[in-house]
């Protein structure tokens, strides 16, 4: 690797690390003023214009207070919990293709953290590893709400995971690719996967509520039943790492989300907006430009599902558990594996048969 090509892939994954960081800190922000909207208050507005210094404010207040660890309580496991949940969260953001390509000094380099082959799969494997760290904080706390709202998280997410990999399989068997580069390619000319996938988006952003644990699916720290589930005997900022890694994930999802079905870094009317901006200031900063609109963009789509996330949170009540299980077990699997066949059947049969017509 040239040093050029070093330095921007360093620049690049240090800008997405913070990127990261401050969308999940100002997510906390942004969630308390849509749950204001919906319920007709103000939200935050003391800290700062409009409580912009509001997330600030409270990481203060968690980085100060008094860190405490129970008596009975596995110390090491205790602290290993919440750092493994964050350690987790921030490691998927690294195969995400934030953009296109940057141009400096003849080398060409991809707007992405690590491009791997097998991304898709990285992120899975990355966010089966994330319960891990609920279990062992459920688990080390030697307590009975937080060891039942551990397990509560782990049949939960691996429940969930079963049909949101099967919702990918259809994705994957119109790719033929595992690289979230690829896949974002072949959106290129609003050639979207969602045109073709309606049914496996809705498992898939279903299944994503449930292994973020967010509303309707907060079962993990339910606390009309389990005080606070797995994080009852946390504060501190060991407590703060385990909101934020909850943050962290929701971006995460949502940019994954934005990759496999809304085109990634595609917008429509993107070549005519690269061709008069390479026309206007030249091959090397109008296609840097045109990069940079496209990583708004995309952006711009994460932003949304963000939003979609509070949106939900603040509207619907919480599933039972059972509720929970039936939908997982009895209806997504089975819709994701009718989903598998209606796609199988239409890339043999009816892709060839359009194909041959239109050529």
């Amino acid at each position: 690797m040239e040093l050029t090509e070093f330095i921007i892939k360093t620049l690049t994954i240090l800008v997405v690390f913070v990127l990261t960081l401050l969308i999940a800190m100002y997510s906390t922000w942004g969630e308390r003023k849509v749950a204001g909207f919906i319920q007709d208050r103000m939200g935050p507005n003391r800290a700062g214009p409009g409580g912009l210094l509001q997330p600030l404010a409270d990481a203060g207040k968690m980085f100060f207070k008094e860190d405490f660890i129970p008596a009975l309580a596995n110390k090491w496991l205790f602290i290993s919990g919440p750092s493994l949940a964050m350690l987790t969260a921030l490691l998927a953001s690294a195969v995400i293709p934030f953009g296109s390509t940057f141009r400096y000094g003849g080398v060409e380099v991809v707007l992405q953290g690590v491009e791997s082959n097998i991304g898709i799969l990285y992120v899975f494997g990355v966010v089966a590893l994330g319960v891990y760290g609920i279990m062992i904080g459920g688990w080390a706390s030697n307590n009975k709400f937080s060891l039942l709202g551990a397990i509560r998280a782990a049949s939960q997410n691996i429940s969930y995971e079963v049909a949101m990999g099967l919702s990918l399989i259809a994705i994957l068997m119109m790719s033929s690719s595992l690289s979230l580069g690829d896949i974002v390619a072949q959106q290129h000319g609003g050639n979207w996967n969602i045109f073709y996938q309606p049914l496996g988006f809705i498992i898939f952003l279903t299944c994503s509520f449930a292994e973020c644990n967010r509303v309707p699916f907060d079962l993990p720290e339910c606390e009309t039943e389990l005080v606070g589930g797995y994080h009852t005997e946390y504060g501190s900022m060991k407590l703060g790492f385990y909101l934020f890694a909850e943050y962290i994930n929701m971006f995460v999802s949502s940019a994954i989300i934005s990759v496999l079905y809304f085109g990634g870094y595609n917008y429509p009317g993107m070549d005519w907006v690269y061709n008069q901006l390479t026309a206007a200031l030249g091959t090397t900063t109008g296609h840097n430009i045109a990069t940079l609109i496209g990583t708004g963009v995309f952006f711009g789509k994460a932003l949304f599902f963000i939003f979609f996330y509070m949106w939900v949170r603040w509207t619907l009540p919480r599933f039972r558990y059972d509720q929970l299980m039936n939908l997982g077990w009895k209806k997504l699997i089975p819709l994701a594996i009718f989903n598998i066949i209606i796609t199988g059947a239409s890339v043999l049969f009816l892709k060839p048969y359009i194909t041959a017509l239109l050529n």
